[in-house]
């Protein structure tokens, strides 16, 4: 049974008609025990599905643990946006549980921004990200049903695009429980950078800007 309606699946047919460049969805799975994996896959495939612009490869999680090493996925299930095509690249995007309720926008977001290869930053954020000489690790914890995290998740994975020293993650705080209580996620968003430096709620990237210089000096 699809999980995307018609009026849907046409919607997303003609916002993807303005895709530039390939985009690639790697997906991490296990056919048991790992809540929603089925309906992430599925997601994806669907997606995939309606333009050519867009591929999906599938891996499971014990089977192919070389690979998730290699692209550091730690965790299932986990969608990698990359760019697809003969000049493939990661940029260190990354979506951890099911990318549904108001975080299935982030997935298309994420999609469109990739294919054009603009993150759409201020000139000063690209700067800075384009300055980093070390590494950034941002996780961003979130609820489906919270309105204000898509744009939390989207900054992330903007700055991500820009440098190669960024990954931005997208967690789902109930799918993760662990992680979670290991940062004390009390309300979402929350953005966690290097373990460190928190933030809460959806701040703009000037202010987010603030929090990175923290979190790297």
């Amino acid at each position: 049974m699809a999980l995307l309606k018609e009026q849907d699946r046409e919607h997303l047919r003609q916002e993807f008609a303005n895709l530039q460049n390939p985009v690639n969805l790697v997906v991490f799975t296990q056919p048991f025990e790992c809540q929603y994996c089925a309906e992430t896959r599925m997601i994806a495939e669907e997606v995939a599905g309606l333009s050519d612009l867009i591929t999906v490869e599938v891996y499971d999680f014990d089977m192919h643990r070389e690979l998730a090493e290699q692209y550091n996925i730690d965790k299932i299930p986990a969608t990698i946006v990359m760019r697809g095509g003969d000049d493939a690249k990661d940029y260190g995007i990354r979506l951890y549980g099911i990318p549904s309720g108001y975080e299935f926008s982030t997935l298309i977001e994420d999609i469109m921004m990739v294919s054009s290869g603009d993150s759409g930053l201020s000139d000063e954020v690209r700067a800075w990200a384009a300055a980093l000489t070390e590494e950034v690790h941002m996780q961003v914890f979130i609820t489906p049903t919270c309105p204000y995290c898509p744009q939390a998740v989207i900054l992330a994975h903007q700055l991500a695009l820009e440098s190669d020293f960024i990954r931005g993650d997208m967690v789902e705080a109930i799918e993760f429980p662990h992680l979670s209580n290991k940062y004390h996620v009390q309300g979402v968003p929350r953005t966690v950078i290097n373990e460190t430096v928190h933030m809460e709620g959806a701040a703009p990237e000037m202010m987010l800007l603030g929090k990175l210089k923290e979190a790297v000096r």
